[in-house]
């Protein structure tokens, strides 16, 4: 899926796309250099991420910060192996407030989440081909 390409140069259009939103060579190093296994956990992280954004937007309209923390910390460790700074520091956010019991700014921070989960699923999909569906 995803070949070795330390010695080809970046696409100008996949380095636009993913530049900022993930790390690519990073992300390859945690798959342990193995495009094909990077394109697997993309596509369950894909199909699976859905699932937590709805137990996240729950939590914070039930106004369950427990619930919160523990739904953003799964988000956070599965945005982590894509190694991308906005989707993580996102989740991190909601995570802490969660952990606090604080969701007075919980709404911004979600869809600040959605907004960065977004980029990186247009990234994904450039760097390895997935979709969700």
């Amino acid at each position: 899926m995803l070949p070795n390409q330390r010695d080809e140069p970046k696409s100008p259009i996949l380095t636009r796309v993913t530049e900022g939103v993930l790390d690519r060579a990073a992300a390859l190093a945690r798959a342990e250099g193995d495009g094909e296994l990077l394109g697997e956990m993309a596509a369950l992280f894909v199909q699976d991420y859905p699932k937590l954004l709805v137990e996240i937007r729950e939590s914070v309209k039930g106004d369950d910060p427990q619930a919160l923390a523990r739904a953003a910390h799964n988000l956070k460790g599965s945005v982590a192996n894509f190694c991308a700074p906005a989707a993580f520091q996102a989740a991190l956010r909601l995570e802490t407030l969660g952990s606090n019991g604080d969701l007075s700014f919980a709404s911004q921070a979600c869809a600040a989440l959605e907004e960065a989960i977004q980029d990186l699923e247009a990234a994904l999909e450039q760097l390895v081909g997935i979709r969700r569906g």
